[in-house]
């Protein structure tokens, strides 16, 4: 089966509709493989100070609807979805921007080429967990439209800055290997063992994870609670 358009690698068969994974989840596995499991598969989920903040800023984003600014035409809350890659989800925005490029969309009878908008309210990260979320977007866009993605974008709102993703041969590597990881794991039902990081301090289930106990055992436990065992 042919992969999808520029996916180097792959030749996966389509998902069935109740296989489907939300795609959001991608930023949640590349930031960390056990809180994704704890929210997807427990079920699990905890709202701080960063959560409450993110919706609020994503509003304006997730109200459907479009608007049109020099010839590019910008629609919010769009679905999306990739068979292939078995995950539906939101984007933000697309935007459509009229191109010459013969193999581009056609939309509202104008050649376009086609860009996912990711809103984050925070500022731009070291990693790829931001990145490798527009660019599942873009993939996905990519099998519904059957067009070339060539970018997207990410919109910061704590520094009101755009900041332009390629949609490389690399980054698409790395969105492939997410999703097959993110499957495996919903097939498996397994739940990746704590790992304390300096990222943990920011997560918002940090209490029902519990990182702070990788590596110990319960008698690491009573030892901290004043009671030897080997006394006893």
């Amino acid at each position: 089966m042919a992969g999808l358009p520029g996916a180097p690698g792959d030749d996966w068969a389509p998902y069935d509709e109740d296989e489907l994974l939300a795609l959001s989840g991608i930023q949640h596995l590349a930031f960390c493989e056990r809180q994704w499991a704890l929210i997807n598969i427990e079920c699990l989920w905890r709202e701080n100070v960063d959560t409450t903040l993110g919706e609020v800023f994503h509003e304006r984003a997730h109200l459907a609807g479009y608007s049109v600014a020099d010839g590019v035409i910008a629609e919010r809350s769009v679905p999306i979805v990739s068979r292939r890659l078995g995950l539906i989800g939101y984007s933000d925005i697309v935007e459509y921007t009229p191109t010459d490029m013969p193999n581009a969309c056609v939309r509202n009878g104008v050649r376009c080429s086609v860009s996912p908008v990711e809103y984050k309210k925070g500022r731009a990260k070291a990693g790829d967990c931001d990145r490798l979320q527009v660019a599942a977007q873009a993939l996905c866009l990519e099998e519904m439209l059957q067009t070339r993605v060539e970018h997207g974008f990410l919109f910061y709102g704590e520094t009101r800055r755009r900041e332009r993703v390629a949609v490389d041969d690399g980054l698409r590597r790395l969105v492939l290997s997410a999703a097959r990881r993110m499957h495996e794991l919903a097939r498996s039902g397994a739940i990746p063992k704590p790992a304390l990081r300096p990222c943990c301090a920011r997560c918002s289930l940090t209490s029902e994870c519990m990182p702070e106990a990788s590596g110990r055992d319960a008698s690491d436990y009573w030892r901290d609670a004043g009671v030897d065992w080997g006394k006893a």
